[in-house]
């Protein structure tokens, strides 16, 4: 299967565009945002866990990266209410499910082969910083090689300079409603800028939450593997 996996594209998928598909697992399904591969596979989704839902034991072999968005996620491991930022590496295993339902952005296959710390991190109780310009503050996630994930928050009416972002941009907007030249995008939304794009964003009288990776295309991920097979198939 192959989602929006030409990553020279710019994509914007706003909330009134989901569509939840069932998963292989009764009581979850997910809204792919890109996706490489089949089952297994490079990919971004936001996932819905019912009630008392959950998946069987299994070993996540490119890794998984997790931001809870809404209600509570567990495993054998613990309970990870909204807000908790969890990162399990290649080679790590575990049985995930949700008592009483969750919502989450997933990611599958997009670490490097060397990034192997694992990390839970309840973004509730930690230390923001100040960011580039008045108005913005920045909560680090991770950083591995030049790959960089963070949660800023931008202040009602904040304006950043034109910027380019040599290794492209993912935005999830988790609250308010975030702005560019090229559009609005409220709360649900989810950008992908490729490479050498560049755009100057904002901020109206709501403000806006928003995840975001950079660095993270042609960076040599694992899953780019996935891509590469696509690009066989489609060239043969």
């Amino acid at each position: 299967m192959q989602l929006h996996s030409d990553f020279s594209q710019r994509v914007v998928i706003r909330p009134e565009q989901y569509q939840f598909v069932d998963s292989p697992l009764a009581g979850v399904s997910r809204m792919m945002l890109e996706r490489a591969g089949d089952e297994v596979a490079r990919a971004t989704s936001i996932v819905r866990y019912a009630a008392g839902s959950g998946y069987s034991a299994h070993t996540h072999d490119g890794g998984e990266e997790i931001l809870v968005l809404d209600g509570v996620f567990s495993d054998e491991h613990g309970d990870y209410p909204a807000g908790t930022y969890l990162r399990n590496p290649p080679g790590t295993s575990h049985q995930p499910f949700s008592a009483d339902g969750c919502t989450l952005l997933v990611k599958l296959w997009q670490f490097a082969e060397d990034d192997t710390s694992q990390l839970v991190l309840n973004t509730q109780h930690a230390q923001w910083h100040p960011g580039l310009v008045d108005g913005l503050s920045v909560l680090p996630l991770h950083e591995h090689n030049g790959v960089n994930t963070a949660l800023v928050r931008w202040a009602p009416n904040t304006v950043f300079s034109r910027h380019i972002h040599a290794g492209g941009e993912e935005i999830l907007v988790l609250e308010g409603l975030f702005c560019d030249e090229h559009g609005e995008y409220p709360t649900g939304s989810w950008l992908r800028n490729p490479r050498y794009s560049s755009h100057a964003p904002f901020t109206l009288e709501d403000g806006a939450l928003i995840y975001v990776k950079v660095g993270h295309i042609d960076a040599g991920l694992m899953g780019d593997q996935f891509i590469s097979q696509a690009a066989g198939v489609n060239n043969a």
